[in-house]
């Protein structure tokens, strides 16, 4: 549902962007026209290329809220990612080309004309495109979309953009021709400028930056002080489009069951997701010791070879029978066993400490294992 809302709520902005986007164009370029005005047919000519951005916008708002599916596992997320990116291109090409015009135009500067009317699609632009802006960002930051950010502030940059129109035409009335071409050069340059900042923060994303690292140590910390979380490390964070995605490594006692290590588990994702907002999927790797440091355990043989090993072992020394249940404990380099026995083995001529000190000698034979334990009932 909320999914739903939030395309919604994108496309509906986008498409009403759209519409007055392509009015702006068409008055900017016709009013640049019969005005021979260079800044104002390159701003009428930035307004075409936010019809191009606004496609990309709804075309990314559509994909970016589906569900996961076989091809992509962990969502389409990164459509606006993206989209984001596939923006700042266009609006990089856009500034390149206006500069490129209006250096040829300052050559051989216009005599304005039709200076009513000129001023008055430059300062129409101003006002809705100042409106539009702000009627954006408040979806973008309702439903948290970069992707809508950046579109608001493609619209800010067309508000900024017709300002220095309005005052290098209102230059070049005045007798000032040159100014109509600087502006339109200064517009070249704040649209690459924004342009910049928008691929940097997708560029970013698409190379899996961390979110802040305040807030990456303030998590530590919250899962730190967790019950049952004796360390937090390897603790990493990234964004995908609108939503954060962690793993983290979480030691607990090395002792404990694997019910309650996953219960633990389940405690630190909840305690993330209290914490980050926009954390939408963690990872959490439950750790008997610090791996982070070295992995002792690596060389050791996995259970079914280190069982073989035992029980060849306990066979060879003719106490086999004795044992129900056997489990191990990866730690510091060792392989430190937990023998279950049957109550029925103690008897009046078998102690526990016989039957200790016997599976201690027949274990300490043994490479790569450690200490036993040995547990009756």
């Amino acid at each position: 549902m909320e999914n739903n809302e939030r395309t919604k709520a994108s496309q509906k902005i986008t498409l009403i962007g759209a519409l007055i986007d392509f009015l702006l164009a068409v008055f900017k370029v016709i009013a640049g026209v019969l005005g021979n005005s260079g800044a104002l047919i390159a701003d009428g000519i930035h307004s075409f290329s936010d019809l191009l951005s606004d496609a990309v916008v709804l075309y990314a708002a559509k994909h970016a809220n589906e569900e996961a599916d076989e091809d992509h596992p962990y969502g389409h997320k990164r459509f606006e990612t993206v989209a984001t990116l596939g923006l700042a291109i266009i609006l990089t090409i856009v500034g390149i080309g206006i500069i490129y015009d209006a250096i040829g135009r300052l050559g051989n500067p216009n005599v304005l004309s039709h200076s009513t009317l000129i001023l008055s699609v430059a300062a129409l632009s101003i006002f809705s495109k100042e409106v539009l802006f702000w009627a954006t960002i408040k979806v973008a930051k309702t439903y948290k979309s970069d992707m809508l950010k950046a579109n608001a502030w493609h619209h800010r940059s067309d508000a900024l953009s017709s300002i220095v129109v309005l005052i290098g035409i209102f230059g070049s009335l005045n007798g000032y021709l040159y100014l109509d071409g600087i502006a339109a050069i200064i517009v070249g340059f704040m649209i690459i400028m924004i342009a910049w900042e928008l691929g940097s923060n997708a560029t970013k994303e698409l190379v899996d930056t961390s979110i802040d690292i305040e807030q990456v140590a303030e998590l530590r910390k919250v899962i730190g002080m967790l019950s049952g979380v004796s360390n937090v490390h390897s603790l990493r964070t990234r964004k995908i489009g609108h939503a954060i995605t962690a793993d983290v490594h979480v030691q607990v006692d090395p002792f404990l069951s694997v019910s309650e290590g996953h219960i633990i588990s389940v405690s630190v994702e909840r305690a993330a997701k209290e914490y980050l907002e926009d954390l939408y999927d963690v990872t959490v790797h439950i750790d008997p010791e610090d791996d982070e440091i070295a992995a002792p355990c690596e060389h050791l043989p996995e259970r079914a070879v280190a069982l073989g090993i035992l029980n060849k072992a306990l066979f060879n020394n003719k106490c086999d029978g004795e044992v129900q249940r056997i489990q191990l404990h990866y730690l510091n380099g060792r392989i430190h066993v937990d023998f279950f026995l049957s109550l029925s083995c103690l008897s009046s001529d078998k102690s526990y400490d016989e039957i200790l000190k016997k599976l201690t000698e027949v274990v300490a034979a043994l490479p790569d294992f450690g200490n036993i334990k040995v547990y009756f009932g």
